[in-house]
């Protein structure tokens, strides 16, 4: 056997780094899981950890349904085995294309639907089919991962810094400078980072906006201005809250709105990898194109068993009521906690959850600390806590703010977490 080490030394490695594409010398992986997987690590060896880092789900404390886990059983013993059409099983596109007609009210033709491993494929390839280098994509701050997928393409990202008192919703008005030179607006709701959801008046200012300067770019013969909207977590509602959707609120925006979907967070499925975008469908076309160069196609049985599980009303609800229960149980132990640190008079607050599987939370001890990076060390060696800065969300405003996700704890690990939490807070602040 050939030991193969020294041909990686440093001189190397230097001249094969130099010799990587522009876009590759810029790449950068998200900090979002760089922190999280250092956190699982330690967690391997043995450290006593409360991960609300990660937005993703433990098997052992959410399950994907039932019914769900059959299918795909029954789907591989009937040899759905081999490739996927690249832009999706005509059976799931269907189902996808019917269950928006039923839930949303949005009556999409099938040539709007288009299949792929999971959401992510998708909002990368909208980037890569609309956006040339140079071009503008707008987003609020904090929002995810738009900067990496903007750096991809070459695009200039421009992050619009929102505010807590708006639960970091993006508003008309912040927007609106922006959107003259924008070729892509990037919308999430229910948000993540945040756990916050857009209201119907908010989203109908902004969708004024882009229907106007669509309006303007027609008539002088430019570029189209587009939005994405992210509704992965649109099923994870809680309490009165409602879901709105742009095209929901001003239909004419069908021409401009392209939605990234997927079974990921709304199940517990992140590991299945079958999401969607529903879009304009000549934008569809070429999203569809595009997949058959990168092959991102969702698995076959997946597939085959999620077009099932899409069509079939009551398994859902059965799944979903005690699904968000549990999630919404989770996020009430840390916001009450929040809201007792509060009226104890230490310097945090929180914002309520509304939807997806996030909790907002400030903590008011960086001056104290040191800084950001000092503040996520301690609340990890005092409190057994790992929790995410809005930083790595793009956000550099909004200092002292946090995101807790719920979806690889117990309610017994978050109240002793809670808990301990409280202590190292109070020890802090004395």
């Amino acid at each position: 056997m050939s030991e193969l080490s020294r041909f990686f030394s440093a001189d190397a490695t230097a001249a094969a780094e130099a010799s990587l594409s522009a876009v590759a010398q810029g790449m950068v992986p998200s900090r979002i899981l760089v922190l999280s997987y250092a956190v699982r690590e330690a967690i391997a060896r043995g450290a006593k950890v409360a991960q609300f880092t990660v937005g993703d789900f433990a098997p052992a404390q959410f399950a994907v349904p039932p019914e769900l886990a059959g299918w795909i059983g029954e789907a591989v013993a009937a040899g759905e085995t081999n490739y996927p059409p690249a832009d999706g099983v005509l059976a799931l596109r269907q189902a996808i294309r019917d269950h928006y007609a039923e839930v949303l009210g949005l009556d999409y033709p099938l040539a709007s639907v288009v299949v792929g491993s999971g959401a992510r494929p998708g909002l990368y390839g909208v980037f890569r089919c609309l956006l040339d280098p140079g071009e503008v994509v707008v987003t609020p701050a904090p929002s995810w991962n738009n900067d990496n997928f903007a750096q991809l393409v070459g695009a200039r990202h421009v992050a619009v810094p929102c505010r807590p008192e708006d639960a970091f919703m993006p508003t008309a008005e912040a927007l609106g400078p922006h959107l003259r030179e924008a070729r892509l607006l990037v919308l999430c709701s229910p948000m993540n980072p945040c756990g916050t959801m857009i209201r119907e008046g908010q989203l109908a200012a902004i969708c004024d906006q882009v229907l106007a300067e669509n309006a303007r770019r027609e008539a002088a013969g430019e570029r189209l201005l587009y939005v994405v909207f992210d509704q992965v977590y649109r099923m994870l509602v809680f309490g009165d809250q409602a879901h709105v959707t742009p095209v929901g609120v001003a239909p004419a925006m069908a021409k401009y709105t392209i939605f990234c979907d997927a079974i990921s967070k709304c199940f517990a499925a992140t590991g299945l990898r079958v999401g969607w975008v529903v879009a304009p469908p000549v934008v569809a076309d070429r999203l569809r194109a595009l997949l058959t160069h990168m092959g991102a196609w969702a698995p076959r049985p997946e597939q085959v068993a999620v077009a099932r599980l899409l069509r079939d009303g009551p398994a859902m609800d059965r799944y979903l009521t005690g699904f968000k229960a549990a999630v919404r149980a989770r996020l009430d132990v840390i916001h009450e906690a929040f809201e007792g640190f509060a009226a104890e008079g230490l310097p945090v607050k929180a914002i309520a959850p509304e939807g997806a599987m996030y909790l907002s939370v400030y903590l008011g001890i960086e001056d104290r600390l040191g800084g950001e990076d000092a503040v996520r060390e301690y609340l990890l060696a005092a409190a057994g806590c790992a929790v995410l800065p809005f930083s790595v969300f793009g956000d550099t405003t909004n200092r002292g703010w946090w995101r807790f996700s719920v979806g690889a704890v117990g309610i017994e690990e978050t109240q002793a977490c809670m808990a301990r939490l409280g202590e190292a807070l109070r020890r802090i602040a004395g």
